[in-house]
């Protein structure tokens, strides 16, 4: 079964409780909507972070957040085929997985294309503090031109778009922060996946990022919730 949450940020106790009372097993795949919390330090916290989820039989299958470095910037990582689209991961946790922007998977007969990125609210006081910020934490021009040719190969038709961030529309406003102007951020992503949107004949659309828990308009927001994905 194919189930799926939002960002954990390196706290697991979530997939913990997921374990302890749905008892998921090898067969069985959890999705994260970016911003698990693996690849931010890039040391040995990563490590016992990896190690941990490791532990669980079920695979972690991670989409592309805005806190976390690119698997592809990373040594250790290398690709393979996961479910008819390539991943990358790691051969001391072949479990943990991170989806390519713009593969397609196919979860329990849906096809399920990847989206990730977003851009960090949070990107100057992160600076400031000498905290980790990856540069190239949204799609760039080569990304997006990859989605855009999957999705043509697709006819424009996808069962299921796993996304962070939302389309532009939809941006759930409740959940903004009142201590930020919202004219100081970059939603180039965000009208990018407006485009998409209108575009792709979709069933449903899973994104995190916003740390709330809604659905609109055919539009799954995910946060702390794990449910089975479905159409």
């Amino acid at each position: 079964m194919f189930f799926i949450t939002g960002d954990t940020h390196g706290d697991f106790t979530r997939l913990n409780d997921f374990y302890k009372k749905a008892a998921p097993t090898s067969d069985d795949v959890l999705i994260i909507l970016g911003d698990a919390g693996f690849n931010y330090f890039g040391d040995d916290r990563d490590k016992q972070k990896k190690e941990f989820v490791s532990g669980f039989p079920f695979v972690t299958f991670c989409i592309h957040g805005n806190h976390e470095k690119r698997p592809a910037d990373i040594e250790s990582y290398i690709t393979k085929e996961f479910c008819g689209g390539i991943v990358w991961y790691e051969k001391e946790f072949p479990n943990i997985l991170f989806a390519k922007d713009g593969e397609v998977y196919n979860f329990g007969g849906l096809s399920c294309i990847a989206i990730g990125g977003a851009y960090s609210v949070d990107k100057f006081e992160r600076l400031e503090k000498g905290w980790h910020w990856f540069d190239n934490e949204q799609p760039s021009d080569a990304i997006k031109a990859f989605v855009e040719d999957k999705i043509a190969v697709l006819g424009d038709k996808v069962d299921i778009v796993l996304s962070h961030t939302c389309p532009l529309k939809y941006e759930p406003r409740e959940a903004f922060s009142c201590c930020i102007d919202q004219r100081t951020i970059d939603k180039s992503t965000e009208v990018w996946l407006d485009v998409l949107e209108d575009r792709i004949e979709y069933k449903r659309w899973y994104c995190g990022h916003y740390h709330i828990d809604k659905v609109f308009a055919g539009m799954r927001f995910m946060f702390t919730d794990i449910e089975e994905l479905h159409d």
